[in-house]
C-alpha cells in the first residue's frame, strides 16, 4: 500500500517502522528536515519536509496515489485538516486521524464525509489507559488481548518458579484444566521461540501465550499462579493526560494516589478528581516522600511522565520499596526492551499499544482484529470465514487441510455471534463453516500476507 505519514514524532515514527516492515510504500511528512533524514537513513522510506495541510505538500508526497493517509501530528487541528484535504482535494481512500480530544470520536458525525472525512480516529493516550485496565483486570499477565466482541481472549504469562505450570509439560498443564479449554499458541525462552507440542516443558522465566474463551481465562491464570490478588491500591507517577485518564477511570475501583512534580499541574488534577483521590507534589523518583506514602503496601505503581528515564528510576525504586508489581511508560524501543521483565514488570510503549488498530485497517482480507505481540515481532490476526467450498480457502475444510505458513498456527475458532457463540479449540478434523472467526497466532511478520490471503475470497478459486 501507498502510505503517507504526517508527523515524525514518537507515534508518526513507530508508526512508520511498523508499516515499513510489512513492504509498504511510506512517505513521511514533517517540518523538520534533520528528523526526516535520520528516519531515511534508518528505515527504507521518503520524507517530504513541509507543512502537511498544504496541498501541494500533499502532492509532492504521493496523496494522488496514496490509498491511505495517517495523521499523527502534535495538534488535533492539523490531523482533522490534514484528513479533510486528502479526501476532498485527492481522493484518498483512507483516513486515519490522531485526536487527543475526547469529544472527537469514529463515528461522529462531524468526522464523517462532508464533515472532517476521518475514518478512523486513534487516541495513544486512550489506547495506554484501556491496556492498563485490561493488565488491572488480570494482575499476572504481560498482556491481555481480546476477540470477538471480548468472547475469546490471548494472556500471555511469565512462568514464576514456584508456581504450579513450572517444571509441568503443555499436556499436563492441559490435564490440570479439563473444564477450560485453552491452547498455548506460543512460548518463549530467553527470546527464543520454543516448540510448543504436548510434551515441551516449561520453565521459570518462560512467557507463554494462552488462547481461551474469556469465561475461562481466570482458571487458566489461576493454575499458572498460585496468587491472582486482586489490584485495590494504585501509586501514579505522573499526573499528565494519560495519568489524569486513569485516574478518572479507576474512581470507585481502586485507592488511588497521583505523584506530579508541577504544581499548577497538581491544582489542575485536584480540581479533575473527587477528594478520594490524594494528589501530591512531588517527584515520583524520591524515596523519602515514597516511603511517606507507603509505596511498600502498593498493588500496583505506573509511572507514567513524559520522560523514560524518571520513569525507569522510579518504578525501579518502587519495586526495591516494597511495590508488588511496577509498570513504566517507556517510549524508546530499546529502553523497553531492555527493561521489561527485569525489576520493571511490564514496560508500557504508546506507540505499540495503537499499532494494532492501525494493522487492522491495513489488512486484505475481511480482518476483524489485529493485535501486536512482542513489541510488533510477532502478531494475533482475527479474520473471517467467507464464502463457500468453491470461492474460500477455509470453510468447508478441516484444520488440518489448511495451508498456513510455517510457524503460524491457529489459536481459537470462534462459533456464532452473539454473546452465547462457542470458542472451539482447533482440533485437527474440525470444520471451518462460513462466518467462522479465526484466531491466528503470527510469530513473524514476513507471514502475514501470506495469512491474509486465506481469508479473501475468490470468484475463481477452487482448490
Amino acid at each position: 500500500m501507498n502510505i503517507i505519514i504526517l508527523g515524525a514524532g514518537r507515534v508518526g515514527e513507530s508508526v512508520a517502522e511498523s508499516l515499513v516492515s510489512e513492504q509498504n510504500d511510506i512517505t513521511v511528512i514533517d517540518h523538520d528536515p534533520s528528523r526526516l533524514r535520520l528516519l531515511e537513513e534508518r528505515l527504507d522510506l521518503r520524507g517530504v519536509v513541509g507543512n502537511g495541510i498544504q496541498p501541494s505538500v500533499l502532492r509532492e508526497a504521493g496523496a494522488q496515489d496514496a490509498d491511505m493517509v495517517i495523521a499523527c501530528a502534535a495538534a488535533d487541528e492539523s490531523n482533522l485538516v490534514v484528513c479533510k484535504v486528502a479526501h476532498d482535494v485527492f481522493n484518498v481512500p483512507t483516513t486515519i486521524a490522531r485526536l487527543r480530544s475526547p469529544e472527537f470520536v469514529t463515528g461522529d458525525e462531524l468526522l464523517g464525509k462532508s464533515g472532517f472525512a476521518v475514518d478512523h480516529v486513534i487516541c495513544p493516550e486512550e489506547s495506554v489507559m484501556r491496556y492498563i485496565h485490561q493488565l488491572i483486570s488480570y494482575p499476572e499477565a504481560l498482556q491481555v488481548v481480546e476477540f470477538s466482541q471480548k468472547r475469546a481472549c490471548l494472556i500471555v504469562v511469565r512462568a514464576a518458579a514456584g508456581g504450579a505450570l513450572v517444571g509441568r509439560t503443555i499436556g499436563e498443564f492441559r490435564d490440570r484444566l479439563p473444564h477450560a479449554e485453552m491452547r498455548v499458541v506460543a512460548l518463549y525462552r530467553l527470546d527464543t521461540e520454543m516448540e510448543t507440542t504436548a510434551e515441551t516443558r516449561i520453565l521459570p522465566g518462560d512467557e507463554v501465550f494462552v488462547l481461551a474463551d474469556v469465561r475461562k481465562i481466570r482458571l487458566v491464570l489461576a493454575a499458572i499462579h498460585n496468587i491472582d490478588k486482586p489490584v485495590q491500591r494504585v501509586m501514579i507517577a505522573g499526573g499528565g493526560k494519560v495519568g489524569l485518564r486513569l485516574a478518572r477511570s479507576l474512581l470507585g475501583q481502586c485507592e488511588v494516589k497521583i505523584i506530579e512534580r508541577d504544581r499548577k499541574r497538581c491544582e489542575y488534577l485536584a480540581s479533575q478528581l473527587p477528594s478520594s483521590t490524594l494528589v501530591l507534589h512531588g517527584d515520583g523518583a524520591d524515596e523519602d516522600l515514597l516511603h511517606e506514602e507507603n509505596v511498600g503496601d502498593m498493588d500496583l505503581f505506573l509511572a507514567l511522565t513524559s520522560d523514560d528515564e524518571d520513569n525507569i528510576m522510579s518504578a525501579m525504586l518502587a519495586k526495591r520499596m516494597g511495590a508488588r508489581r511496577v509498570m513504566s511508560l517507556i517510549n524508546r524501543r530499546a529502553y523497553a526492551d531492555m527493561m521489561e521483565g527485569s525489576t520493571i514488570d511490564i514496560a508500557i510503549s504508546p506507540a505499540q499499544t495503537v499499532i494494532g488498530e492501525l494493522l487492522a485497517h491495513l489488512r486484505r482480507g475481511d480482518v476483524a482484529a489485529v493485535h501486536s505481540l512482542r513489541r510488533g515481532a510477532a502478531e494475533a490476526l482475527e479474520g473471517i470465514a467467507r464464502g463457500d467450498v468453491k470461492t474460500s480457502r477455509l470453510v468447508g475444510r478441516k484444520i488440518e487441510e489448511i495451508k498456513l505458513p510455517k510457524g503460524a498456527r491457529i489459536g481459537a475458532i470462534v462459533r456464532g455471534e452473539d454473546a452465547r457463540g462457542e470458542v472451539l479449540m482447533p482440533h485437527h478434523d474440525l470444520v471451518i463453516e462460513t462466518d467462522d472467526h479465526i484466531i491466528v497466532f503470527i510469530p513473524n511478520k514476513r507471514m502475514v500476507r501470506e495469512v491474509e490471503k486465506l481469508f479473501q475470497v475468490s470468484a475463481t478459486f477452487f482448490g
